[in-house]
């Protein structure tokens, strides 16, 4: 006897099933009340998940470092880059399954449910007092926070169709630019008034503080966030019918019960596609390790305590304002390639800049175009791009800035590529992409005509 496969699928009532005609008037009033419900939170959300975890190492591992971190748990450079990428072997080894699970179950549950175990895991900063136990502690932080992001994607994308992602996704991407800015600005009021209070250093605080918030907001959260169109009670039978047709009609409905999770595995794996815009993305995310050592960047250009926490704020503000530029204008153009081309010269050319020059001013207004085009475009690269940072090579940083701008240089030609093959060889006119099955529809049509 087989077991019982039980999956998501979205389907339109037989009492719908005539061809879908566009409201275009019944449409914006859906996007509108889905904008309000899902975007919001989602984004408060994000925030709190860059505080505490994977992208804290980019914003307050980096900060707690500066305040002290590193010389309480007496964590030299290469102890710090393993702090960094361990979490992300916990990270990749559940992004995928955690995806398979929340396609079977309740996101408005789901997603809340991992913000509580993650702000829990960020209060129990403050229980760690040796390298051994900051690496156990990050290791799980990767393992549970593995879910969030991917669950995101997969949640809008039941949403949303195609063309409207990329305006809403650069959004709720933003708060990890906006955690940057907030988790330096609360990183430096902490140093300043927190240090030593109730016999906890101000790293610790940092996280205690950061993660009473998470647990506080998960809980609230739960509340918000709606499920999948067919169960959501704050649209109209009307709104609900058409939600689920427009995705149908797009294509992009869940179709989950086709095919099994081994299947679309195999079909991913042998498609070219993949693994080029893996390589991709792993270029890029390599290089964006430099933004888990921005504090340490800017300690070697001079600034001190409180000073490093502040000055990481205009980097992430810059970087907010041009990563919505960039994604509003690939989404009003429905283009991809030039615009991950353009983001990734521009940090070539910055990055260049920043290792050649010795002005600290200089250095710094280029570094935060550096770090501003690579936020604007795999987490396996994260695990070994925090190593090319070590503080030997302080203060010019010259194997970090050279492997980052070769990366983003690797991005530019691997989107020209992208950009070549994709119009080449389009993911419609294959069998996955449904060719075969427009080629039947349309010949059953020529049939009935006849």
């Amino acid at each position: 006897m087989s077991k019982e496969i039980v999956t998501h699928t979205e389907l339109a009532s037989p009492q719908y099933a005539t061809p879908f005609v566009e409201d275009p008037a019944l449409e914006r009033r859906i996007l509108r009340k889905v904008d309000i419900r899902l975007i919001p939170p989602l984004f408060i959300m994000y925030i709190l998940n860059c505080l505490p975890g994977k992208d804290l190492d980019r914003n307050n591992i980096g900060n707690a470092k500066e305040a002290g971190m590193d010389v309480a748990l007496n964590l030299s450079s290469s102890d710090y880059s393993l702090a960094v990428s361990i979490f992300f072997i916990g990270y990749l080894l559940l992004e995928v399954p955690s995806n398979m699970i929340l396609s079977r179950t309740r996101p408005s549950l789901y997603l809340p449910g991992i913000m509580l175990v993650w702000g829990c895991l960020a209060t129990a900063y403050t229980g760690v007092n040796t390298k051994g136990g900051l690496y156990a502690l990050r290791f799980c932080l990767g393992l549970i926070e593995a879910g969030y992001f991917p669950g995101v994607l997969l949640f809008m994308s039941s949403w949303y169709k195609k063309d409207e992602l990329a305006r809403r996704f650069s959004i709720f991407y933003c708060a990890s630019l906006v955690s940057g800015a907030v988790g330096g600005l609360i990183a430096g009021l902490i140093v300043d008034h927190m240090q030593n209070r109730g016999d906890l250093p101000a790293w610790k605080w940092l996280f205690l503080i950061e993660g009473v918030i998470t647990i506080g907001c998960a809980f609230i959260a739960v509340l918000i966030l709606p499920d999948f169109p067919a169960t959501t009670k704050w649209l109209t039978d009307e709104e609900r019918e058409y939600a689920i047709r427009r995705l149908q009609h797009n294509n992009t409905a869940s179709r989950a019960g086709d095919i099994t999770h081994l299947q679309s595995l195999s079909y991913a794996l042998k498609d070219w596609r993949t693994w080029l815009f893996m390589i991709a993305q792993s270029l890029c995310t390599c290089a964006g390790t430099i933004t888990y050592f921005i504090p340490t960047l800017l300690a070697s250009l001079g600034y001190a305590g409180q000073d490093v926490q502040y000055m990481t704020i205009p980097i992430y503000m810059v970087a907010l304002v041009i990563v919505l530029i960039c994604c509003f204008s690939s989404d009003l153009q429905n283009e991809r390639p030039k615009h991950i081309m353009v983001m990734a010269s521009i940090s070539t050319v910055s990055l260049i800049i920043v290792a050649a020059i010795n002005n600290s001013k200089a250095r710094y207004a280029f570094l935060t175009f550096g770090a501003a085009g690579i936020c604007a475009l795999a987490n396996l690269s994260s695990v070994y791009g925090s190593y090319i940072w070590p503080s030997s090579s302080a203060p010019q940083f010259i194997p970090g800035f050279s492997v980052s701008t070769a990366l983003m240089f690797g991005c530019v030609i691997t989107a020209l590529l992208l950009m070549i093959f994709t119009k080449k060889y389009p993911y419609e006119l294959t069998k996955d992409g449904g060719y075969e099955e427009r080629v039947q529809l349309s010949e059953v049509g020529s049939v009935g005509e006849v």
